[in-house]
């Protein structure tokens, strides 16, 4: 959500939707964060920001997720986990662990690019949450990193390395510098962003878990140990659950923050900005209210910037979509038609998954907002074979959507669809009804808690179905609601997603295409949910 630069304070979350385990860095007056985009494509997002509240997604680093087979298709929680933004010798660099391949980086001469291949800098099971340092004072290199009990049986431990200053490598077998389990009450230590700072070395990382856990930071005059801790963020009589995961940044005029993200269900992880300084108590960092999270705060002594956020409307020009949306996997030739007009021209892919959206890797997907939203968007079924279908999907570990179908008799019908969570295929959430031109605007509203409520409008007076009119429909007919209200579930890790699909079951041939225009979110002024 932007912020308006006239009022002194701004508002948490900073970044109201799931922007997952953000890093964040300055390089000049310029700050720049990458976050966690585990299966999507393209990944590791880049965004920019020159007052650390307002906030532009300005490219990917990652086109393709590799190996290319094992992302043939969707992985909804692997892939990219919780990356590390530096910049060092005038590149960029990002680390990132793949939790069943290994420690990777990327590094570009210009934070929009060229980025280079993804290289191996470690391969093992279970391997997360890598975080460089080049320390200027000795021109030493090093690595931490965190562990996936889920592929290596270890969690709850930091173990660090020397690396060589090219970043492509590391010197030794590793050593554990921070062990969770010798600390009382601790545990699920991971996530750890190294730094040095005042003639100590420094390591920002969580324990206790997404949902409930806390901040601490750990220094110590040699990296590897040992090591003293303090928690140093944590929710207290707060609404900032689990306070989670960051980075620290400094000003050019010396002002310290620290972003971090709060678990919140089907939103995912949203991203804070806490103030933060130096001193307090022997010399360790205070973040947010002498350890609590702050819901506003003054503003960063930054120069004033116009409100800004990250897209999410798009009129698809040329039939390319915007930098917001990411694929489900990595995507194929021939999946999205460019032309010259505007409008997403999908083409409804044959697929024998057709009866479950979560298997689909040609679902184009962005996230969902976190606060209560109206979405809409304008779908055209273009010629195509019977069982074609296209529309708007809430997605998730149980999703929903709505949208058209052509019949066996050429016909084509407004469908509502969902599955839940345990079921392995979609059933009807609303009788199907007549769409007689083969167009419909399509509708939901997202209210607190992520209950999505479907409506739609054909532009057909002829349908009787269901009467209730809005007033603000597209169409005569006006929007009519859709079968029940949907609670939007997230993924393991990854919260809801907003989709468009187009599909066919398997057969031979083209079965057509389907386009999309004028994709609306309209963010609600009342924040009833917050």
């Amino acid at each position: 959500m932007s912020a308006d630069p006239a009022e002194p304070v701004y508002r948490n979350p900073v970044l109201d939707a799931d922007w997952s385990d953000p890093d964040v860095i300055r390089v000049g007056d310029d700050f720049y964060l990458t976050a966690s985009s585990f299966g999507r494509v393209p990944g590791l997002p880049l965004l920019h920001s020159r007052d650390l509240v307002n906030w532009t997604l300005v490219g990917h680093a990652l086109q393709r997720l590799e190996p290319e087979s094992e992302f043939a298709a969707p992985r909804h929680d692997c892939g990219v986990w919780a990356p590390s933004l530096r910049h060092h010798d005038g590149r960029f660099w990002i680390f990132w662990g793949d939790p069943d391949r290994g420690v990777f980086q990327v590094n570009a001469p210009e934070i929009r690019g060229p980025w280079t291949r993804p290289h191996l800098v470690k391969a093992g099971k279970g391997l997360i949450d890598p975080c460089p340092l080049w320390d200027d004072e000795t021109g030493e290199a090093y690595l931490v990193h965190a562990w996936a009990k889920s592929r290596s049986g270890v969690k709850n431990r930091l173990t660090g390395h020397r690396m060589h200053p090219h970043g492509t490598e590391l010197l030794d077998e590793g050593k554990v510098i921070v062990d969770g389990d010798r600390i009382p009450g601790w545990f699920t230590l991971e996530g750890p962003k190294l730094y040095r700072h005042d003639g100590w070395f420094w390591i920002f990382a969580p324990a206790g878990g997404v949902e409930t856990g806390w901040q601490g930071a750990f220094r110590s005059r040699a990296f590897f140990g040992p090591y003293e801790e303090k928690v140093v963020l944590e929710q207290k009589d707060t609404d900032v659950n689990g306070p989670h995961q960051g980075g620290w940044v400094r000003t050019p005029s010396g002002e310290d923050w620290f972003l971090h993200f709060q678990q919140r269900g089907a939103y995912g992880r949203v991203v804070h900005l806490q103030p933060m300084r130096w001193g307090g108590g022997g010399g360790w960092p205070v973040i947010g209210d002498d350890g609590a999270p702050v819901a506003e705060h003054r503003r960063p002594d930054l120069p004033p910037q116009p409100p800004a956020a990250p897209a999410t409307d798009d009129d698809f020009p040329g039939g390319r979509p915007g930098r917001q949306w990411q694929w489900t996997a990595n995507p194929r030739d021939g999946w999205a038609t460019h032309h010259s007009a505007d409008g997403l021209r999908l083409t409804c892919v044959r697929t024998p998954d057709a009866h479950d959206l979560r298997a689909l890797p040609n679902v184009l997907t962005q996230r969902l907002p976190g606060t209560p939203c109206t979405v809409e968007v304008d779908l055209r079924l273009d010629d195509g074979e019977p069982g074609a279908r296209a529309g708007l999907a809430v997605l998730g570990d149980a999703y929903s959507w709505i949208g058209l179908q052509r019949g066996p008799d050429g016909t084509v019908r407004l469908v509502h669809r969902f599955a839940e969570t345990v079921a392995d295929q979609e059933r009807d959430a609303a009788p199907p009804r007549p769409a007689t031109g083969g167009r419909a605007r399509l509708r939901v509203d997202i209210d607190a808690g992520a209950r999505c409520r479907f409506s739609y409008d054909t532009g057909d007076t002829g349908d009787t179905a269901n009467t209730a009119d809005t007033g603000d429909g597209a169409g005569q007919g006006g929007f009519r609601p859709s079968g029940q209200v949907f609670a939007a579930t997230p993924w393991r890790w990854v919260g809801a997603l907003l989709g468009l699909v187009a599909l066919a079951p398997t057969g031979q041939g083209h079965a057509g295409t389907a386009t999309f225009t004028q994709f609306r979110i309209r963010i609600q002024e009342k924040r009833a949910d917050r």
